[in-house]
Order: C-alpha cells, then structure tokens, then sequence
C-alpha cells in the first residue's frame, strides 16, 4: 500500500530520543537503529518461542491429569531462538549508555542478620549455634534415618554451595571471606528458600515441636531443658503464623518477604532444628521420585528435581522428556538465569551436573562432609543402609 501523501519517515531524533541522536554521528544513528530493529525481531521470535512452549507445557498438564503417555509431539524440539543480528558497535553502546536514564535500584535483600532480627522480635527464637563439623554430623544422621545416601546429600551439597558452603552461608555471599551480595535468600546446604522454610514448617513442624518437647525430657539434656522448651515455643508461634497464609507456594514466596516469613527463615541457622529441615527437604524429593517409582536416584537426579521441580524433574528423566531441550521445562525467566540450563537437552543437564559435581567434592566441605557421614555410620551401623 502505497504511504498517505504527506507522511514522512520518523526522523532518528524520533525513533531514538533527541538527546541520543545529538551524540551520535549519521552514520552511528543509522547502525544502531538497524541493531533496534533487528533486536525487536529476534524479540518477535521468541516471544512467539516461548509461547509455544508454554502452550506444549499447558497441554502436557492436561495429559498428565488424564494419565495419557508423553511423546515427542508434546515437546518442543528446538532450543530457544539466538540472536543473530548485527552486533551493537563498542562506541555506540557506551554513549547509549551514557545517555540512558539511571535505572532504579533494587531494595537490597534481606541478610542473614535480617532473619535473626526478624526471628528474635517476631517469634522470640534466637537459634541455637554450632560448629560446621557438628552440624555436618547431625545432617548426616538425619539424611541417613532419611534413607538418603552419603554419596547423594554429599553431591547435593558439593553442587549447591561449591563444596566449601557453610550452614549460614547465603547465596551470593563468600562462605570464606563473607563477603559478596546477597543473590536471593537461597540459604546453608541445601540452599533452601524462605520460602521452602515456610512450606517445610507447613508439613513437618508439629513434628519438630514434639522432637524438641521430647529431647527436653530426655536426661542427656537436662542442662537445656529450659531453652528447649523455650525453643519449642517459638516453632509452635513460627507455624501458627506459617499456616495462616493459604498452602501455596506462590503465597509462600510473597509472604517469605515479610518479617514474618524471613524470621522462619532463622530455622536454617539453629543446631538442632537446621539438620532436620534442611534434610527432609531433600527427603521429600526423594519420596516424590518413591511414589514414581524411582526408587534409587543418583545426587544428579535429586538436584534435576530441586532445581525444576519434583515433577519436572522426574518428566526430564523420562525417555522421551531426556532428548527434549531445557526449554521445555523452564519458565523463560528461569531459563535465563541458570546458565547450566541454557542450551542443553535434559540429558545434558543430568551430565552438566555430575560434572560440576565432581570437581566440587574434592573441596575442603565436601570432604568435611563425607567424613561426617562416615563417623555417624560407624557410630550407627544400622544407618549404613542407605549407602547399600
């Protein structure tokens, strides 16, 4: 169709704000509106990528709930669009820059003192402290009561903190030098999120309450039985409140923002209680891979389900969900993030993390850890069976 009469093209100041094209030369307006175009179609592309496979994701759903079998039709087989247009000139790009507007800053998050402030003024818990070694010997014996093996909480562990993580180590934070910036509230072995805390106290914590009323009574503790008691007050205030907030995740996630929910958080750092959560966390994967009979999972395959989900992860073990891209198991913004995820088949994923696994567990930590398990095995033989 042929342009109104009258109608002109919109000039550069138009198309890329006035005060950048008083910077940039012709030519450079030129280059770089060819590059935002070029952009905005690989944009095009794969919005319409991922909306395809959002829609396989949604129909696989229905297939699963009505039992039906997955074949590769249910999947997307291609990786995520790459751009491969023009890219943009050094010169360039640092006037765009240098013209843009400041971006707003994110709030800070919230730190490991942020949980225990919260915890003492909202609940009145103040954890209990320990060792690394100690608290490496009672994961293992809760991990091995579990049924989870030395060999797979050991990889977990290796993977999650580098091999050299600590019980209070915060995602983003040096575990060594404690240095560094906070990247998400992700938090000690097995790098539970506040909102993992708050949906595990949800399922499991009458039970640690009525471990800690127990351990009270016991005469090995006689010399604690006030702060237990005291302790086991505060859990039965922290579930009160968890419980108040619909069983859902994404309420969880919202709520794990409030003091409220950071304060639970605390669980993590406390000798008694921090084994137990961090541990039955790992042992409610391990129950979901039971129920779908997978009944012996290597540390890999654990960490596949933590990190896409229970179900997820046990559909990209599958013959045919192990061929399909990464893509198809991801939200986009998940996607992005993890960058052992990108650019694999699940297959590839599962082996990208026995890799990673590998060179973290000749770290001081792992290594730390592993003797935990074997000194709690040689204490308790029964609990060696996991490793059989």
């Amino acid at each position: 169709m042929a342009l109104v009469l009258g109608m002109t093209a919109p000039s550069a100041g138009q198309q890329i704000g006035e005060a950048l094209a008083q910077r940039l030369t012709d030519d450079q307006q030129r280059a770089y509106v060819f590059y935002l175009r070029a952009r905005k179609s690989h944009e095009f592309e794969a919005q319409a990528y991922w909306i395809a496979v959002d829609q396989k994701r949604e129909d696989r759903r229905k297939k699963r709930a009505a039992n039906q079998p997955f074949t590769a039709n249910d999947y997307i087989d291609e990786h995520p669009p790459k751009y491969a247009g023009p890219a943009l000139d050094q010169a360039i790009a640092k006037i765009v820059a240098e013209t843009r507007p400041p971006e707003p800053q994110p709030e800070p998050k919230p730190v490991v003192a942020d949980f225990l402030a919260h915890a003492q003024r909202e609940y009145g818990f103040v954890p209990t402290p320990t060792t690394e070694r100690e608290f490496k010997l009672r994961y293992a014996a809760e991990a091995l009561t579990f049924g989870l093996s030395k060999d797979q909480v050991t990889r977990i562990y290796a993977l999650e903190t580098g091999g050299r993580g600590t019980y209070d180590m915060q995602a983003g934070i040096d575990p060594e030098t404690r240095k560094g910036t906070p990247i998400s509230s992700a938090l000690g072995y097995a790098q539970l999120l506040t909102a993992n805390s708050i949906s595990e106290l949800v399922k499991y914590g009458d039970g640690f309450v009525q471990r800690l009323e127990t351990m009270a009574r016991t005469p090995a503790a006689a010399s604690r039985q006030v702060s237990l008691r005291t302790k086991a007050q505060a859990v039965r205030r922290m579930l009160a409140a968890a419980k108040s907030v619909p069983n859902v995740w994404a309420d969880h996630v919202k709520w794990g923002n409030t003091p409220k929910g950071l304060g639970i958080h605390a669980l993590n750092l406390d000798a008694d209680i921090g084994p137990w959560l961090q541990a039955i966390k790992l042992k409610g994967l391990k129950d979901e891979a039971d129920k779908a009979g997978r009944t012996r999972l290597t540390g890999a395959e654990i960490e596949l389900m933590n990190l896409a989900g229970p179900r997820t992860g046990l559909e990209m073990m599958e013959p045919v969900g192990r061929t399909m891209p990464t893509s198809n198991f991801f939200s986009q913004g998940g996607y992005s993030r993890n960058t052992i995820v990108r650019e694999k088949k699940a297959f590839e994923l599962l082996k990208a993390l026995d890799e990673r696994m590998d060179v973290h567990l000749k770290k001081p930590g792992s290594i730390e850890f592993a003797a935990a398990f074997d000194e709690v095995i040689r204490r308790s033989p029964a609990l060696s069976a996991a490793e059989r």
